[in-house]
């Protein structure tokens, strides 16, 4: 069996809609969740970096309260479960958890938008134990444009900027995943560490403009950065994702396994075979891809790429060495921020702009 880090479940907000953020009963299997205990451990889940995402019905201060009652979830998740779950911050804790045969739960923020504005924000999630921060959701935010709404900013504004170097200065990881792809290339024109694309498939095999354009990709592997590959349907297939934009009066066309490797196969071509991961989207998706239903589906994703010629080590690099080294990479930034080691000194950094000329 070969370990998987996800990069991205939405556990926590299905756990909102549906349980009321409960943690019990997910030792057992739980047919509304795509997620649960038994699952995690039949697909070989050694780590899950849960994602805290809010519906942008939230606004400004709604957002932080929303995120801040995400994070707790996770933390009552691993608190409830402590022989299955442990809390990761660092690449050291995750190797520490797979020894133990326990799953390293890490968080990461899936928004630009829930730090209402400010780098006070930004830095409180990531001492409560967020590693990384989609820039944007699907929606344009005040400092940056995402792919699947209007670009308003031409990627990145100064404060955008801002946020992108004190992610990398507190060693909280950028994730691309949602951006516009001048965002992409903005960001990482800025940092001198690894990105993330947590769940987004290649672009080339399937337009949806949630996904990485080839340039792009290439950028990436050459950065040292990982793509993680999502079992979202309309973002594997071209056929399904012009199905859900036009007449959907016939049957949804069906999604398959072998599409899927074929992102994989097509991110390792362009970013390289040490730059591809997985981020199955689970919980955070409506209609699942054939033969990828759940969490315990993530082995035959792999027999599939063995049947294509992967190899040992190459697989066990896409199911988590790849993800593990770009943690690893923001590590000491991190565990300096935390240890109280690096202070932010200019002003801008400890408040959100405000507009001082009315």
């Amino acid at each position: 069996m070969y370990p998987v880090i996800d990069g991205h479940n939405d556990l926590a907000w299905k756990s909102r809609v549906e349980r009321q953020y409960r943690t019990e009963g997910l030792d057992g299997e739980v047919p509304v969740l795509h997620t649960d205990i038994p699952r995690l451990r039949a697909g070989g889940v050694a780590g899950q970096f849960w994602s805290v995402w809010i519906d942008p019905v939230l606004e400004g201060a709604q957002q932080v309260t929303a995120t801040l009652e995400q994070i707790d979830f996770v933390h009552r998740l691993i608190a409830s479960y402590p022989e299955h779950f442990q809390l990761a911050l660092t690449a050291d804790d995750v190797r520490a958890s797979m020894k133990a045969g326990v799953i390293a739960s890490l968080i990461g923020v899936e928004g630009g938008a829930q730090i209402d504005g400010s780098l006070a924000v930004l830095r409180q999630y990531a001492r409560l134990g967020a590693r990384y921060m989609t820039l944007t959701w699907s929606k344009t935010t005040e400092w940056a444009d995402s792919a699947t709404d209007e670009a308003r900013h031409g990627g990145l504004t100064d404060f955008g900027r801002e946020v992108v170097k004190e992610m990398e200065r507190i060693g909280m990881i950028p994730d691309l995943a949602h951006v516009a792809p001048s965002v992409m290339c903005q960001t990482l024109d800025l940092v001198d560490t690894p990105v993330l694309v947590t769940h987004s498939g290649a672009r080339a095999l399937c337009e949806h403009p949630r996904n990485v354009p080839d340039d792009v990709l290439a950028r990436i592997g050459d950065a040292g950065g990982t793509v993680m590959v999502p079992f979202v349907p309309k973002f594997i297939s071209q056929e399904r994702y012009e199905w859900e934009e036009g007449d959907q009066s016939t049957p949804a066309p069906a999604v398959t396994l072998k599409q899927v490797a074929d992102h994989v196969d097509h991110v390792r071509e362009l970013a390289g075979v040490d730059s591809v991961g997985i981020g199955a989207d689970f919980d955070g998706i409506d209609a699942t891809i054939s033969g990828l239903d759940h969490v315990g589906t993530y082995q035959d994703l792999f027999a599939e790429l063995e049947s294509r010629g992967w190899t040992r080590q190459e697989l066990e690099g896409l199911g988590y060495k790849n993800v593990l080294r770009v943690l690893e990479a923001h590590d000491p930034a991190y565990r300096a921020f935390v240890r109280g080691e690096t202070v932010p000194t200019e002003p801008h950094q400890f408040a959100p702009r405000v507009d001082t000329e009315s």
